[in-house]
């Protein structure tokens, strides 16, 4: 990579995003696109060696997973730094981005030009959000000042690794058998962890575990 040149690397599920972005980034004489693709790498090790400095993403599926690998101790934290893109203007998305580490939120009605503006800003570690998000965030650390959870609510979310392990395999659509056969366990031992998952996030369904976990985790 030349001197000076930032290491982008594009993970967007939207194909016509992913290759415009690519093809607009690619002129820039400061940033090096060194992949675009609409899955994640598995690691934070795999992202630094393709030399990525940025992650420009569509979604916040990766940074959730993340946030879970890195609690549940399965991945280090790392330097890489996350931009979203073409999100809606939905201050719960917003809030849910900060809390996974995002720096940038940029929403659906941006031009190219503020995206790149956004891109070359993340890289110099500044955060960036619409401004109508500014106050969203203001009002959301106050409210989290006054009402922190108490110790028996912290009690209650805490799951155990194998437990967190299960969240992204749920969130997936994956059967309790497939979950089983993913991590070699019994069958039976996936439901008992499942049927545990569900009380203490207090989701009704697995449907909807992977949601409410991340809502009470987040402080949503």
């Amino acid at each position: 990579m030349a001197e000076n040149q930032v290491g982008v690397l594009i993970l967007c599920r939207n194909g016509l995003l992913r290759e415009s972005l690519a093809r607009i980034l690619s002129k820039k004489p400061d940033i090096r696109v060194v992949g675009v693709d609409s899955v994640a790498p598995s690691s934070a090790e795999e992202i630094a060696n393709l030399g990525a400095d940025v992650l420009v993403l569509d979604s916040l599926h990766f940074l959730l997973e993340r946030k879970l690998s890195i609690t549940s101790g399965h991945e280090e934290r790392s330097s890489f730094k996350c931009l979203l893109i073409a999100m809606e203007d939905d201050q719960r998305q917003f809030l849910a981005a900060v809390q996974c580490g995002a720096l940038g939120y940029v929403l659906q009605e941006a031009s190219a030009v503020e995206v790149l503006t956004a891109i070359r800003a993340v890289t110099q570690g500044q955060a960036v959000c619409p401004s109508s998000m500014t106050k969203v965030l203001f009002d959301f650390v106050a409210s989290r000042a006054l009402n922190r959870p108490n110790s028996r609510d912290r009690r209650q979310l805490t799951l155990t690794s194998r437990e967190q392990q299960l969240i992204p395999l749920i969130g997936q659509g994956l059967t309790n058998k497939e979950i089983a056969a993913e991590l070699q366990l019994a069958e039976q031992t996936v439901k008992n962890h499942v049927h545990r998952i569900l009380r203490k996030v207090g989701a009704e369904d697995r449907l909807s575990v992977y949601e409410a976990y991340q809502e009470r985790a987040l402080g949503l």
